[in-house]
Order: C-alpha cells, then sequence, then structure tokens
C-alpha cells in the first residue's frame, strides 16, 4: 500500500483543519501536530484552549521549552509516524509550525526509508502577524507544494483532493 506523510502548515485561519477533514472524505488519513502533547501540558497550566495571540505565544514559547529540553514535539511525532506505518492509512497529516522542526522530522522519516512532503496552505484571510514565531514565520521553509485555499468549500474539496492524488500517486 502506498503511503504518504504530508507536513502540512501554514498560519492560523488558513484552513488546515477543514483541509484535512476534506482529505479523509476522500482518503484514509491520520492527523497529528507537534503541539499536541504540549496543549495537554498546558491544559494542567490553566490554558484554556483559546486560540488567541496571547494563547498562541503561550504554546509557542512552551513548544520552544520542550523542544529544547528533551525534544517532545519531534519525538512525539515521530512515533505516531511509527505508528502510521503499521496502520491501514494512506495518508498522515503531520502539523508543524517551525521552519527547523519541519526540517528535523522530514529527515527523521527520509532516512527511515519513508516519504514525505511539506505543504504550505495559504489564504488572504490569515493575519500578518500573530506575535509569535512560530506562526509569523511559517513561510521561511522551501515547501514540496502550496495550496492557496482562498475558494469555497467545493473548490477545496475538488482542488485538494486532486493535489493529493498527484502527490499520493507520486509514491513509490
Amino acid at each position: 500500500m502506498k503511503k504518504l506523510t504530508v507536513i502540512i502548515n501554514g498560519k492560523g485561519g488558513a484552513g488546515k483543519d477543514t483541509l484535512c477533514e476534506i482529505a479523509s472524505r476522500h482518503f484514509r488519513t491520520m492527523n497529528v501536530s507537534s503541539i499536541d502533547p504540549v496543549k495537554k501540558i498546558a491544559a494542567l497550566g490553566g490554558w484554556n484552549g483559546g486560540k488567541d495571540d496571547k494563547s498562541r505565544k503561550f504554546l509557542a514559547d512552551l513548544k520552544k521549552l520542550f523542544t529544547d529540553y528533551n525534544d517532545l514535539p519531534t519525538e512525539y511525532i515521530y512515533g505516531k509516524y511509527l505508528d502510521f506505518l503499521s496502520s491501514s492509512y494512506e495518508i498522515l497529516f503531520v502539523h508543524i509550525r517551525e521552519p527547523e522542526e519541519i526540517e528535523k522530522f522530514r529527515k527523521k522519516v527520509d532516512k527511515s526509508g519513508g516519504n514525505c512532503k511539506t505543504l504550505l496552505v495559504t489564504s488572504s484571510r490569515c493575519k500578518d502577524s500573530y506575535g509569535n514565531s512560530s506562526d509569523d514565520l511559517v513561510e521561511n521553509y522551501n515547501y514540496d507544494y502550496t495550496y492557496r485555499n482562498d475558494g469555497t468549500i467545493a473548490d477545496a474539496e475538488s482542488e485538494f483532493t486532486e493535489l493529493l492524488g498527484r502527490m499520493l500517486g507520486s509514491v513509490k
């Protein structure tokens, strides 16, 4: 079975989660984020699940601390990647914001013989600045693919699934 790992990125509000939901209607998908374990820890510290600028900065700062301390975010998503390999899923979406973290995970997947592509989702609906480097520097990476998400849900249903089909078709 062909398996594709897609590191998906974009500023807040670009529609990454919506696109992953659309993909799940057409492919067997698994969806994981490098911030997931950090969110669990943040909730213990009083974070209420907010997506406002203050919450985004808090999560970005906490993620950086864990990255520097024990590389928790990368170790977590790599474990999920290993689970994906032994599953019936076709596409693994991995949400990573920071360019250096994207590259680190991609190299781990490539070294293991996996097929990993990077995808930037852009949209005119996004703010220019969120006040933290995790959100503000997402375009500072040389992505394999870019998807402009400015159309309707129906547009995305056809365009995005067609793009994923091409990406999956390129898997050896």
